[in-house]
């Protein structure tokens, strides 16, 4: 008994030494450019549509060039923080995209103006995109990794519920160039400053002498090379299990709320399901960070990236019943929530931290690839059929082939100095 209750308890030593860094990363993630443009848009696409008579569906295109950047920067910033170090790259990235959104205060005339900035964006920030923050967390929290990423990851809820109503202020008070400067006051006013004060290594992963002295060594950091991560089959099946999964999910976010309106729920009902859905999604992420340090993480994952399949089978079925769609719902978004947690833990536990910023680059510029298609293959599904059931039986497919996957990763191997040794 006593020996149960001691796995089900959480040690909280890692969070008194590490705390500091949970709470920047919580920050960093929550203001990190990919949340707060994809969250904060909604309240400029009116503000630009009036200002510049650019139309809707042409705003939408922006976020196309946000993820499509955000590949590409995902794929340079492992390599920037290897050679330059961590630390130095996200406080240049920091003041680099404060520049880069005050900078966007000077779009107009053509919308190309507004993809440019979209495109410019994250590479500016490429150090202080969400990749930099779960490295961080990887490296300081080893028996509770799953908890401290859900906690560091929840950062983009506060965010979905922060920013518009923050961004929609400044709006009011002068026009839509007020967005891109309160973005730019976070970044270099917040971020900065907390960075310079609490961003560090753990002493034992830092180099002490030459000229990298304080940087992060690798020598010390057990896993895999970026050679030998990508010529794992292992991470690959981990790419396009996670791939499938999301590109499922975004597309069901971008869906829910019209497959709603089309099954005759009003406009107020179908927002209050949908928030269902959000509220999930945090507490998914939580509890999946928490299972995830005490049960093999490969059936965790699994169970938790099935649970949308189930809520997609509810919405194919004929009824439109408030309390069954907000069931649906919430399956949908406890998946919603897990998806980014077990990501960045699964590469971290079967490829190592060596090269962690590279190889989890590599896979969330798969998964943002998949993200960005998502919408485009649901909307040809609705435009050849006329409904959503397409898409539906698409998300089921995904959602469950995905989590079989993961299922076929076994044991996480033992790491032991600079290479693997499977068990």
């Amino acid at each position: 008994m006593h020996s149960s209750k001691s796995e089900a308890a959480v040690d909280l030593a890692e969070f008194r030494v590490g705390w500091r860094i949970l709470l920047l990363s919580l920050i960093g993630i929550a203001i990190s450019i990919n949340a707060s443009l994809l969250y904060g848009f909604g309240t400029l696409v009116i503000p630009l549509e009036e200002a510049f008579g650019w139309e809707r569906g042409a705003l939408q295109a922006a976020i196309t060039f946000l993820f499509g950047s955000a590949v590409i920067s995902l794929q340079l910033v492992g390599w920037l923080n290897l050679r330059f170090g961590m630390k130095r790259v996200t406080v240049i990235s920091l003041i680099a995209i404060s520049i880069g959104y005050l900078a966007t205060t000077q779009i107009g005339g053509s919308i190309w103006t507004l993809y440019l900035a979209f495109a410019l964006l994250p590479l500016l920030g490429m150090g202080c995109l969400a990749v930099t923050w779960t490295q961080l967390l990887n490296m300081w929290f080893d028996k509770n990794r799953g908890l401290a990423l859900a906690i560091g990851l929840s950062g983009t809820g506060l965010t979905a519920a922060v920013l518009p109503p923050m961004l929609s202020w400044g709006i009011s008070l002068w026009d839509w160039r007020a967005a891109f400067v309160i973005l730019a006051l976070l970044n270099i006013a917040v971020l900065l400053p907390i960075t310079l004060l609490w961003f560090s290594l753990p002493q034992k992963l830092k180099a002490q002498t030459g000229p990298k002295a304080g940087q992060l060594n690798t020598s010390q950091l057990p896993g895999m090379t970026f050679k030998e991560g990508l010529s794992s089959k292992k991470f690959w099946v981990c790419n396009l299990a996670l791939s499938l999964v999301i590109s499922a999910i975004v597309g069901l976010v971008t869906s829910t709320v019209p497959m709603l309106r089309d099954k005759g729920i009003s406009a107020e009902d179908a927002s209050l399901i949908f928030g269902c859905f959000g509220i999930s999604l945090t507490g998914g992420r939580v509890i999946i960070g928490y299972l995830l340090d005490r049960v093999w993480p490969p059936l965790v994952s699994a169970i938790s990236l099935t649970m949308p399949a189930i809520g997609c089978l509810i919405f194919l079925g004929n009824s439109n019943d408030f309390w069954l769609m907000a069931l649906a719902a919430v399956l949908v978004g406890f998946g919603a929530g897990a998806e980014f947690d077990i990501a960045a833990f699964l590469v971290a536990r079967y490829f190592g931290m060596k090269e962690y910023g590279r190889l989890f680059g590599v896979h969330q510029g798969l998964n943002t690839v998949a993200a960005a298609l998502a919408p485009l293959l649901f909307g040809a599904f609705l435009t050849a059929t006329g409904s959503y059931s397409s898409m539906l039986v698409y998300s089921v497919i995904c959602t469950i082939l995905g989590p079989i996957l993961i299922l076929t990763l076994g044991r996480a191997p033992n790491f032991n100095g600079a290479g693997a040794v499977s068990r």
